[in-house]
């Protein structure tokens, strides 16, 4: 496959946050051009939106249904070869599910669907159509997240113990939603996030890159959910209790109504012999601890750290890599895993280290533990799904072969 991977968008049109941010990682590493969209549920908005982004008037269609119709009648050296979903939550399961029955890939943007039956359904769809799901989990993304996976793959910390991980921010601190702000009303409308809000909006993103790093999953959890903001539908901040199959304890607190806070995600491992420690407000390092040793200061894009984080890192130590880089991540492995199969490669295993339909399954069944074990005063409640073995990085070497990037 000498060409770029073409990638079809289903919302991100006029107004939309994520729907940039996508479309930017997507671009970043030159791996991946848009050819086609429907970019809104109104259609006219739709091919507007098309064509602020140069898109031909005839690859601008009016609906999700109209594009994956249209493309699958294109000559396969034309069509898009996989599709974007960046929609509210409750328009994640139908164009998926249209898509991958078409005969097209998928990458969304999370939570997978709307409730964990959808997810459930579709990841049978995506077992029998043997096509590629992928969900952006982002911050998975980061290089010291992907070091701290493989020090831990490799026993460096010992039995995982503890896990301590955060995500509060601040901005729904007031009843922002009754401002007309969109993004703050469709994350608080039941009808379309979903059943939870704070929890499924950002608390997936924390237990997911909890899960992630530890390779570890969720047993049971004890959730206390609170909405504070008089006159809001969905929970605006959370507390969970975690189990995990190893017999690790840990805690979640996820919050958006924590004054003064940004996207404060952090996350900090224990075992055995080890930890980590890492913010994502400074991504570029990580405090690793041991029992008998100095704290040690991890810093993005050196020559000490393993090939998963030198996988994921582009440029000289010191220049900040964040945000977009740990999303284009996803968006290079993915695109990556489907350029292999198309060739009839076998992928390396650091190129498919990005978040499936596992992961989607996971961050519904988690939502629903959630919200269940907080209706019943936290309750210990087990997830209602069974996870498989994650792939690890098997022979990928520990320590990168290639030293320092220079500029």
């Amino acid at each position: 496959m000498n060409r770029k991977i073409r990638m079809g968008m289903v919302g991100g049109g006029r107004g939309a946050f994520i729907g940039a941010v996508h479309r930017m990682a997507a671009a970043l590493d030159g791996q991946i051009e848009l050819v086609c969209g429907a970019f809104s549920s109104d259609p006219e908005r739709s091919k507007a939106s098309g064509a602020d982004l140069f898109l031909p008037a005839e690859r601008c269609y009016g609906t999700y249904t109209e594009m994956i119709e249209a493309e699958k009648a294109l000559p396969l050296g034309e069509r898009m070869d996989f599709m974007v979903i960046v929609t509210p939550n409750h328009m994640h399961f139908p164009p998926a599910k249209l898509a991958l029955e078409s005969g097209f890939h998928v990458l969304s943007d999370k939570p997978a669907t709307f409730n964990l039956a959808q997810a459930k359904e579709l990841a049978a769809i995506v077992q029998r159509t043997g096509l590629l799901y992928g969900i952006t989990y982002n911050y998975t993304g980061y290089p010291l997240m992907r070091e701290a996976r493989q020090m831990i793959e490799q026993g460096r910390l010992g039995q995982i113990r503890k896990v301590v991980v955060e995500y509060p921010q601040g901005w729904l601190a007031t009843l922002l939603e009754s401002t007309g702000q969109k993004q703050a009303a469709w994350r608080t409308d039941p009808a379309i996030c979903g059943a939870a809000g704070c929890m499924g909006d950002i608390g997936t993103h924390a237990i997911n890159l909890a899960e992630y790093v530890t390779g570890l999953h969720l047993k049971e959890i004890a959730a206390d959910l609170t909405t504070f903001v008089e006159g809001r539908q969905l929970e605006d901040d959370g507390n969970v209790l975690l189990r995990f199959s190893n017999g690790a304890k840990g805690v979640l607190h996820s919050s958006q109504i924590s004054v003064g806070c940004e996207n404060n995600l952090s996350l900090r491992v224990y075992g055995e012999t080890g930890g980590i420690e890492w913010h994502q407000r400074d991504p570029n390092t990580m405090l690793v601890t041991s029992l008998d040793q100095p704290i040690q200061v991890y810093r993005t894009s050196q020559g000490y750290l393993g090939s998963a984080a030198a996988a994921a890192s582009r440029i000289p130590a010191g220049h900040p890599e964040a945000y977009l880089e740990a999303f284009a991540n996803i968006y290079k492995n993915f695109s990556g895993h489907l350029r292999a199969l198309a060739t009839g490669a076998t992928p390396d295993p650091l190129l498919t280290d990005y978040p499936t339909i596992e992961e989607g399954l996971a961050g519904m069944a988690f939502i629903e533990a959630v919200v269940k074990s907080s209706a019943n005063n936290a309750a210990w409640t087990p997830l209602d799904y069974t996870p498989t073995t994650r792939p690890t990085y098997g022979s990928a070497a520990l320590k990168s072969d290639r030293g320092g990037l220079s500029a």
